[in-house]
């Protein structure tokens, strides 16, 4: 029987997605001070901010910058602020049903709905992955000198990590991703504010924000590719899932509680990955954008051109604050660090899908080995045929599937939540029904007009055109 808003506290027929994970930290009573609260609360929105800020976003955000300079900044703010709307409605709906997206998917939709949903989801998770594949295959790469397609491969062994780091519980994982996003904010708010010779100009940044538009060919397939990098659809199921790790009471004034602090969690999480993603590409653009070279220390110039592989370079961007080699060091553990914070978040919310829409459980470190495999066999493929030059395609090429998923996970959510019949009393508000409809037809907007040139460049990016 599905639950209805007026029975929050009934589980999908008892099934609980993440069952290790669930209801494991401890919340205060309602009435405890603030500060009691926000740190019993705050970490589901910092993990799923982890995927606002992985290879994918970096390869987009660096892509904009170096071709357009500041003219997708606005498309950087946009989809951080979409992506905020539907956090934020996602976080609501688990902890009013006390299910996740995927299971209210499952227990509200006709049955044959299960498998095209499920399907899609994995072909959603498949392609974030891709990016988790090449961003540590880089990072690899740059470490060690090892060729990128033995890099690519290499990765397949992550899942060592990922079954060391959840043996430590939810709370150790939070706190190593805040350490991680911490380290890499520093560095670039220190070259935006306080560096005087990668001190943007401002004034010209604003306009960029308040003057929407895409100017130059190419730019909806770089927007697109933004958007889905930003709002990501797994997050969507993740997020529903991850807020139910905290011991929930069922009563009005904790629901209410649960609801504003986790409100805070993904505002607060949320706008730090916006900032990280603006100064990529603020940064991206001051350094690459119109040049065909970086001079660096000791004299050397590294030459570049419009088709270079923007993620293989990225790491200039941190040269004027810590000379090269430091910067080359600081990028290959940011990025390597950021695919490995992604693929925990990826594994996560693949056992949510797959258990939420098919009630199928299987251990972590299996469904971490097919979804690395899926992820590996058209890295493989692709650089196989093309070469180590197509990693900033590859990475954009699956932020779009993303972006061209998003529908499928956005319409159902919003659906849920603007119902008093599922969400009793706890249904969204006139604010957030209206922010989080517009969010979604504006991205469904976009990817239709979008599709030809997606296609089109989908289809160069595999045959090399």
């Amino acid at each position: 029987m599905a639950a209805s808003g007026n029975d929050p506290s009934t589980a999908s027929a008892g099934h609980v997605s993440l069952e290790g994970l669930h209801s494991t930290v401890e919340v205060p009573h309602h009435r405890a001070g603030f500060w009691q609260q926000w740190r019993a609360f705050i970490g589901p929105a910092i993990l799923v901010s982890v995927g606002y800020m992985d290879p994918g976003n970096w390869g987009t955000d660096l892509a904009g910058g170096a071709q357009f300079k500041f003219g997708l900044l606005w498309v950087v703010a946009l989809a951080s602020l979409m992506a905020i709307f539907m956090q934020v409605i996602s976080a609501r709906l688990g902890v009013v049903t006390g299910k996740d997206l995927a299971q209210c998917c499952r227990d509200w939709y006709p049955r044959w709905t299960r498998w095209p949903n499920w399907f899609f989801c994995e072909i959603a998770i498949g392609a974030c992955d891709l990016a988790e594949v090449l961003g540590s295959a880089v990072a690899i790469n740059l470490m060690f000198h090892i060729p990128l397609l033995w890099a690519v491969i290499i990765t397949g062994f992550d899942v060592l990590l990922l079954l060391a780091l959840q043996r430590f519980g939810m709370r150790t994982i939070e706190a190593v991703v805040i350490v991680l996003i911490a380290t890499i904010s520093v560095c670039y708010c220190i070259e935006i504010f306080v560096l005087p010779q990668t001190r943007p100009n401002f004034l010209e940044m604003g306009g960029a924000l308040l003057t929407p538009g895409f100017r130059q060919s190419g730019m909806i397939y770089v927007a697109i590719g933004i958007i889905g990098a930003t709002v990501m659809p797994h997050n969507l199921y993740l997020h529903s899932a991850l807020v139910q790790s905290r011991k929930l009471q069922k009563d009005e004034a904790s629901i209410r509680s649960a609801i504003r602090f986790n409100t805070i969690d993904s505002i607060t999480a949320l706008t730090v990955a916006f900032l990280v993603n603006a100064s990529i590409l603020v940064l991206a653009a001051l350094v690459f954008y119109g040049k065909t070279s970086v001079a660096v220390a000791g004299g050397h110039e590294i030459a570049f051109s419009p088709d270079s592989d923007w993620i293989r370079i990225a790491y200039l961007t941190l040269a004027p604050l810590l000379g090269t080699s430091l910067a080359s060091t600081l990028f290959v553990v940011a990025l390597l660090a950021s695919g490995q914070s992604s693929t925990i978040t990826g594994t996560l919310a693949g056992q949510v899908v797959m258990e939420g829409f098919m009630h199928w459980r299987i251990q972590p470190w299996l469904r971490r080995m097919i979804t690395r495999s899926l992820a590996i066999l058209p890295a493989v493929l692709v650089i196989g045929i093309r070469g180590d030059s197509s990693v900033n395609d590859l990475l954009t090429l699956s932020q779009v599937v993303l972006a061209l998923q998003l529908p499928f996970a956005m319409f159902p959510l919003l659906h849920f939540t603007s119902s008093r019949e599922k969400m009793g009393t706890w249904k969204s508000g006139t604010f957030l029904l209206i922010a989080g409809w517009a969010s979604a037809i504006l991205i469904t907007a976009l990817d239709l007009w979008g599709l030809p040139e997606s296609l089109r460049s989908a289809w160069n990016v595999i045959v090399g055109g």
